[in-house]
């Protein structure tokens, strides 16, 4: 390949276009490289444009536009459905900024031989943070506390400094985590830290060794739980893996986390059971639709609730991180190499 590389840099707000753009120059070397820098916005419907991609940016004509002409697309939100496809012949390969290329339609992408590849682990650390950080909020109160001080200069926070109202502690605490993957090894290290008591639930992860006690039931991992935080990945076997019954077997006063994938749980089940008083709170990042409905019962519960929208992956290192993963897959492109993280 000795011709110039046409490369559309499809960022966004997040992952600017000027990171990509800085990292695929640096990858491809000396090979002649024109980067297009395109900014997308966050898409207004999270399903996507069409029913064939998800969690999309509304831009399939600003993409057309811009690949004309391109062979490689990097682009954290950008459309790549089979029309956008269909529209541009010379791409070959498209790099998504993120754990999984769900914006992407890969079976057009097959039928077309446009290669597609992804950069996980990109924000493993920053959501592990995040999830430690939720869990400390909910367990101690902290949201409520500071709401009434900050908001109107009340010391009403202060009646969580009385044994009936005060949080828990993570030492020698009970915390179990459904899931073991990039995500929830890095919690599991940082609460065995703390000195909390780490059970793990994953039936897909084999290591000789991990942080915590390994148990082979879900159900046993619910039942010896003060808490529970989500890291599983969202397939047709785990939506709605957390629902009425499973809350049901946690000791009551339970917390729940969720950082990894809203309808992991059933928000439902869990209204329910935060209005009856069986669970204590829940700290939740991600939700079963997004943004949260106007008629979501969870802002009503700002008791016993913490609520952040879909921030866990929100640190400057992802981006970054995200950048200089992609574009090392181009430069592997360019040279001819295999390519580490590709589905088609």
């Amino acid at each position: 390949m000795s011709e110039t590389l046409r490369v559309v840099a499809a960022g966004d707000h997040f992952v600017l276009p000027e990171l990509i753009e800085r990292a695929v120059s640096a990858a491809v070397g000396d090979r002649p490289a024109e980067v297009r820098p395109l900014t997308l916005g966050w898409p207004l419907d999270p399903f996507g444009p069409v029913a064939e991609v998800t969690e999309a940016s509304d831009a399939e004509d600003a993409m057309i536009e811009a690949l004309a002409g391109a062979q490689v697309l990097v682009t954290q939100m950008g459309p790549v459905t089979e029309r956008v496809l269909a529209a541009s012949p010379d791409l070959r390969l498209v790099v998504v900024c993120r754990g999984g290329p769900v914006n992407v339609n890969l079976d057009a992408a097959k039928t077309r031989d446009v290669r597609v590849c992804f950069t996980p682990g990109r924000n493993a650390a920053a959501t592990a943070e995040f999830t430690v950080g939720m869990m400390l909020a909910a367990l101690r109160r902290i949201p409520q506390a500071h709401e009434p001080l900050a908001g109107r200069g009340s010391w009403e926070g202060a009646a969580y400094y009385t044994y009936e109202q005060s949080g828990l502690e993570l030492e020698d605490l009970p915390v179990g985590l459904v899931g073991y993957g990039a995500v929830g090894s890095r919690v599991a290290r940082v609460l065995c830290a703390f000195g909390a008591q780490v059970m793990v639930y994953d039936p897909y992860v084999h290591h000789h060794e991990i942080h915590g006690l390994r148990l082979s039931s879900l159900d046993d991992l619910l039942r010896r739980s003060r808490v529970i935080s989500l890291h599983a990945r969202l397939t047709a076997e785990t939506r709605g893996l957390i629902g009425a019954r499973e809350l049901g077997l946690l000791p009551r006063g339970s917390v729940v986390v969720n950082v990894a994938r809203g309808p992991l749980l059933d928000e439902g089940a869990l209204c329910d059971a935060l209005e009856s008083g069986r669970l204590s709170a829940a700290a939740l990042d991600t939700y079963e639709r997004e943004p949260l409905p106007a008629d979501s019962r969870l802002p009503g519960l700002r008791d016993r609730v913490v609520l952040t929208p879909h921030l866990g992956g929100a640190s400057r290192a992802v981006a970054e991180k995200a950048a200089a993963i992609a574009a090392l897959e181009v430069g592997r492109w360019v040279r001819g190499e295999p390519l580490a993280h590709c589905l088609t």
